[in-house]
């Protein structure tokens, strides 16, 4: 299901063009948003949708989950991450898989400038992780307006999904990540020409390396393993209050499932934690009909939304 996801085409014909929004969330760094508004938007609930690893608010599963929000009359938000999409221009610095400021930044920004009074956040694989991670980062103190999370083969544990990205049989994974994330900084030093040391990047053939080598010191972290135990959700999801989706896999290639059993996660009566024998990485494409295009877990994140916000 991974490969498939992946690999097959989509349309949406019934998702209008999107707004773009650019959203300031730190000095000399922007992100932008393909968004999309009901009439009378702040009469609805927004769907805020975080991709995953070089990923982008052109994702299918990205424009997939905003076709069935907006279908179900939400407005959507579909944020990239810094440096994705093309925007390596609007921003200096990188981008981490536990930055949880950006989202923190968009929500606080449509609630007070937009006067939008109820959001939900909803996210895959490393925006899984961010998603459980803002969640739990808030605690109690959730902003009022937030009402509900999700999150879609989340990257809970990096650690451990590092070490089976980097099993034999996931090569062609490595291989991608690590491509994408090499041409990302190539075009960094376009716009941003020597802020990094690229070459650096010769030795680089798996994604901790890359982390070792960028990632981790530019945020000031100790290694690779301090950012992955630092950055993951894991070290907060016990602190989630706002009712929270989890949607996993059990043959996902390199999202184990095991830390899913952790106690924190099952024992947070916030979390509702479904984990399916298929499904792959963020693939869970079941029988389509007139109705539906059988991608399951964009409709379980647009069904728990609209059950929150009915309460």
């Amino acid at each position: 299901m991974t490969l498939y996801s992946w690999g097959n085409p989509r349309y949406f014909p019934r998702l209008p063009a999107p707004t773009i929004r650019y959203f300031d969330v730190a000095p000399a760094t922007r992100v932008v948003a393909d968004c999309h508004w009901q009439e009378r938007p702040w009469e609805r609930v927004t769907l805020i949708a975080l991709h995953g690893l070089n990923g982008s608010s052109g994702a299918h599963y990205m424009r997939g989950l905003a076709a069935k929000a907006f279908a179900r009359g939400m407005n959507v938000v579909r944020l990239n991450q810094r440096n994705c999409g093309d925007t390596e221009h609007l921003a200096e610095g990188l981008f981490h898989s536990g930055l949880t400021a950006d989202a923190a930044h968009v929500i606080q920004e449509l609630a007070h400038v937009d006067g939008l009074r109820a959001m939900a956040v909803a996210g895959y694989s490393l925006g899984g992780n961010l998603a459980l991670k803002l969640a739990g980062e808030y605690g109690p103190w959730a902003p009022e307006a937030l009402v509900a999370v999700a999150a879609v083969s989340p990257i809970i544990e990096i650690e451990a999904c590092t070490r089976a990205l980097e099993r034999p049989d996931n090569v062609l994974y490595q291989w991608n990540f690590v491509r994408d994330l090499k041409r990302r900084m190539r075009r960094k030093e376009r716009f941003h020409p020597g802020r990094f040391d690229l070459t650096k990047l010769n030795t680089v053939t798996t994604v901790r390396e890359f982390d070792e080598a960028y990632t981790a010191p530019y945020f000031g972290f100790r290694s690779a393993e301090d950012y992955y135990h630092r950055a993951s959700s894991m070290r907060v999801i016990d602190r989630v209050r706002v009712p929270t989706l989890v949607i996993t896999a059990e043959d996902d290639p390199f999202v184990p499932s095991q830390p899913f059993a952790d106690p924190k996660v099952t024992g947070n009566p916030h979390i509702d934690l479904r984990i399916s024998a298929h499904g792959g990485h963020c693939g869970f494409v079941g029988a389509r009909s007139a109705e539906d295009d059988g991608y399951w877990a964009e409709k379980q994140i647009v069904e728990f939304v609209k059950e929150q916000h009915r309460r």
